[in-house]
């Protein structure tokens, strides 16, 4: 299994002062490096040899945060070079590169881990550094390596593994089953060759408290040899106790860099005062997980630890412990020892036993700690509290024969810290009604600074209520009501876990069993919910997000005990606005809260009502954080579901200005869907798809009044030839001759429909099938183009076009006066002021929408209104024709220039009968 390999530094090409490439060597969370030079050469290099010829699977590189190497380069050796050792020739390896981020992502404020997979066998690792990267901080140009960690097998060991693996392999095809091996243990870390301890990662050390990293390893190595003796009990005491030691570490490691921190700025007070707290939670921690007996009987944990270098050598190696004793000492790896706890001292220990007195780890430590009280865990932070796994472990009597139910409370007072100290002057005041009910004993353990003695003194408070007599006093009863809810008050803002489980209990009970067994009033069960839920919800926005839940599930479950929920008390808790500094998860945890209890409780004599629900949901709307504002949403719409007309009412109304709002958005959604309506989204792939058969529809109708216009072309084509033939007839004289040809050109046979327009009746040569098109839309007089869509329209039907095939015709609105199309923001004035001219019926006359006067009906009308010379005033086609030198003869108009610009090509023309365009033809033709 590859494990973390050891290492000497053998060459360097430079460093600046005080900042030796030996320092790699070392990995803790106060170490600096090694820094090139500054102004130095490019490329620069180190040479490491490792302790033994080894199989390379990872390395692994800390980068400074400013002083970064572009590329580095990695060299594999199997002895030294020439320059180094004379007469020998050997030659480096190149394995690859690497490149380094510049880190301006970050500010520089960052450091960068960089790990990377080989597999290459050798003794002597080169690193290769080259040009740095330019930021505003690294002012000379210098590179850096915070750390470098090696992780391998020794060469030796890895080729044995394969035969082994190589053996087993076949063993497995042969259906043979090594007796010695556990099945279970099969895919797990044990049966894997290649699997890495997280213990060997770069990241643990860099990070750890040395001393705790080693106990850590310890334990890790314990851990799997309960495992394959199937001591499950134990490994999962070890498993507990190597997690909560790593948490343990870190916080020592931050000690430590603000104890170095201090050191340099000559800050010896501050300094003092770290060490002092270091070594007092060291042994608190120590005394607390019971690492002593965890170790105990391990021959390996008597042998004296070097700090510097064991955590970079694994332990399961083979020649782990002959490599490291042939290392060369150097004055870098030296240390004080500073840290190094009584239980990792040389010779052997005395454990103690269950009846001896514990000694706190501190009584050994130098004399600058001092002594050392027992009561100190609650001066400090809560992060940095003993951690509650010692009293787990020892409470669990079906796991561990020799501890028993009968004397569980005592082994836990044992084995942590005995009888609770005595009350203060402060604490006898404050708690002097409780006292004289409870008991002075009994509300010191509430007040201890132990957790296990508070947990202690809750849990004889809850056998104490449990067994008070029926016939009791009512005023005994209530004072000893009072009294617990004093000390549950107390327990709820507990920062250990087990005291506000503890307290929780006690709460449930009295509410649940105390109260209705004793039959006392509700204003006592009052007393309890008004004294208690306001400091449950304070605690919902814990930083811990196992208290967090705790505390919501409670609330949850209280709110729907039949005690308190006819009391409608926590619901008018859980409607109050939100708080702008409250945290986010306060926050969070009010809403989630609400929205449960409305879900479970509804709003019929629940306390909940419709008005406050939604004041409080329109103010969590504009919450900063975007969870709180999702599950507001989520209550409106539950809300909703009960009581529409209500919750609409303290809704903005739903325009356009109010969807722009995405909350509001989805809102109205959301109410869509429920109602069964179609969303604003539905509804506009509803109208694309009603558009698209529009379309379609159009196109057919178009095809089929094409077809009808060949038809009629080949129609007219025929009764031409049977006029033309009659007209031949008729010239030809008795004796066979032809008549003269009259004087009129006649009009070529099956050509009738050439070269005219079929709405103004004009004939000319240059009217092709691209002189029509310019003819349409310029000059035709009985057609205009809409100034909306630029499609060209006969005049006759443009107002029917503006109301129902415009793109713009949303914007237009009929007059009922006029009856013509007016734009909708004028259409109320207009109507107001009664301005215009009163249109007729259709069979009475014809209406001009260009100049809005009415005239003789019929199609022959329309002609003469629009293009005759006493008509229409306002079409500007005819202004322009008539404003031409010689007006053209109707029938044969002066032929459009083929040399100016042409229009946009027409569409479709739709032929007509003489005498203008059908009412049931389509009335555009054409779009610029």
């Amino acid at each position: 299994m590859p494990h973390k390999i050891g290492f000497v530094v053998v060459s360097s090409s430079g460093h600046e002062d005080g900042f030796s490439a030996r320092e790699l060597m070392i990995h803790a969370p106060t170490v600096s490096g090694w820094r090139s030079p500054k102004f130095c050469q490019f490329p620069q290099e180190i040479v490491l040899q490792m302790v033994e010829r080894c199989r390379i699977r990872k390395l692994q590189l800390l980068a400074h945060q400013y002083m970064i190497s572009s590329k580095v380069e990695f060299y594999i050796s199997e002895s030294l070079p020439e320059y180094l050792v004379p007469y020998q020739a050997e030659r480096f390896r190149r394995l690859g590169y690497v490149s380094l981020c510049d880190n301006e992502k970050t500010g520089c404020k960052a450091r960068e881990l960089k790990s990377v997979y080989v597999d290459a066998v050798g003794q002597f690792l080169k690193l290769i550094f080259h040009q740095n990267h330019t930021n505003k901080y690294n002012i000379y140009n210098q590179v850096a390596l915070v750390a470098i960690n090696i992780i391998g097998d020794p060469a030796d060991f890895g080729d044995e593994s394969n035969i082994t693996s190589r053996e087993k392999l076949i063993d497995h095809y042969l259906g043979h089953s090594p007796h010695n091996e556990d099945p279970a243990l099969e895919g797990t870390f044990a049966g894997r060759s290649d699997y890495i301890s997280p213990l060997d990662d770069l990241a643990f050390d860099m990070y750890q408290d040395p001393e705790v990293a080693q106990i850590i390893r310890r334990l890790d190595e314990k851990k799997r040899d309960a495992v394959k003796k199937e001591r499950y009990d134990h490994a999962k005491k070890l498993k507990q106790a190597i997690a909560d030691l790593q948490k343990v570490g870190e916080r020592l490691g931050r000690f430590e860099v603000e104890k170095r921190c201090a050191v340099e700025k000559e800050d010896y007070d501050l300094a003092k005062e770290k060490k002092q707290q270091m070594a007092r939670y060291r042994a608190q921690v120590y005394e607390q997980l019971e690492l002593h007996g965890l170790l105990q009987g391990e021959p390996e944990m008597q042998r004296p630890f070097t700090l510097p270098l064991q955590p970079l050598a694994s332990p399961s190696s083979p020649q782990h412990w002959k490599a490291a004793s042939s290392l060369p000492r150097t004055e870098e790896l030296e240390t004080e020892g500073t840290f190094a706890g009584p239980a990792l001292q040389e010779k052997p220990l005395a454990y103690p036993s269950a009846s001896s007195p514990r000694h706190s780890a501190v009584d050994q430590s130098p004399p600058a700690a001092g002594p050392v009280p027992r009561s100190h865990v609650d001066a400090v932070p809560y992060d940095e509290r003993p951690l509650p796994i010692t009293r787990k472990q020892l409470g669990e009597a079906s796991t561990e024969p020799e501890v028993k139910d009968a004397d569980s409370s005592d082994i836990r007072r044992r084995g942590v810290s005995g009888e609770p100290e005595p009350l203060t002057e402060k604490a006898l005041r404050e708690a002097s009604s409780a006292i004289d009910i409870l008991g002075e004993p009994l509300v010191a353990g509430a007040y201890s600074k132990t957790w296990s003695c508070r947990e202690d003194a809750l849990l004889a408070l809850y056998q104490k209520l449990m067994e008070m007599p029926v016939g009791t006093q009512k005023e005994d009863l209530k004072n000893m009501l009072r009294a617990s809810v004093f000390l549950i008050r107390r327990a709820i803002k507990d920062i250990v876990t087990s005291v506000f489980q503890a307290s929780l209990k006690l709460v449930k009970m009295i509410i649940t069993q105390y109260i209705p067994k004793h039959k006392l009033s509700k204003l006592e069960t009052t007393h309890c919910v008004e004294r208690t839920v306001p400091l449950l919800l304070a605690r919902t926005g814990d930083s811990s997000a196992r208290l967090r839940v705790m505390a919501l599930n409670f609330i949850q479950e209280m709110a729907l005990f039949k005690e308190v929920k006819s009391l409608q008390l926590i619901p008018s808790y859980l409607v109050q606005p939100l708080k702008p500094n409250a945290s986010t998860h306060l926050a969070m945890s009010q809403v989630d809260l609400l929205a449960r209890l409305l879900r479970d409780l509804g709003t019929g004599n629940s306390g909940f009502t419709v008005d406050s629900v939604m004041k409080f949901a329109l103010n969590a709307l504009e919450h900063k954080v975007y969870e709180v504002r999702e599950t507001a949403v989520r209550i409106i719409l539950d809300l909703y579901r009960q009581h529409p007309a209500l919750t609409l009412e303290h809704l903005p109304p739903e325009d356009s200005s109010t969807r722009r709002n995405l909350l509001y958005k989805a809102i109205f959604e959301g109410i869509a869907k429920i109602d069964g309506r179609p969303t604003e989204a539905e509804v506009r792939a509803q109208k694309r798809a009603a558009t698209k058969e529009a379309e379609k529809q159009k196109k057919e109708e178009v095809k089929v009044l094409q077809g009808q216009l060949a038809a009629l072309r080949e129609t007219q084509a025929g009764a031409q030839e049977k006029e033309n033939d009659g007209v031949k007839l008729r010239n030809q004289d008795p004796q066979g001759r032809k008549a003269a040809p009259p004087d009129a050109p006649e009009i070529p046979d099956n050509h009738y429909l050439d070269n005219l327009c079929i709405f103004c009746g004009e004939r000319n040569e240059s009217f092709t099938e691209e002189g029509l098109d310019l003819h349409y839309w310029k000059h035709c007089l009985m057609l205009t183009r809409c100034d909306h869509c630029r499609q060209v329209v006969e005049i006759s039907s443009l107002t029917e076009h503006l109301l129902t095939e415009c793109d713009k015709r949303h914007g237009f609105g009929k007059c009922h006066r006029c009856s013509e199309a007016v734009p909708t923001e004028e259409l109320p004035r207009h109507i107001q002021t009664k301005e215009c001219n009163p249109a007729k019926s259709e069979k009475v006359a014809n209406r001009c929408p260009l100049c809005h006067e009415n005239f003789a009906p019929g199609e022959e009308a329309w002609k003469a209104h629009l293009m005759g010379p006493t008509g229409c005033t306002m079409n500007l086609r005819k202004t322009h024709v008539l404003s031409r030198a010689t007006a053209p003869q109707q029938g044969k108009g002066p032929a459009a220039s083929k040399s100016g610009t042409s229009g946009p090509k027409v569409g479709s023309k739709i032929p007509t009968p003489k005498g203008g365009p059908s009412k049931s033809s389509s009335r555009t033709y054409m779009r610029r």
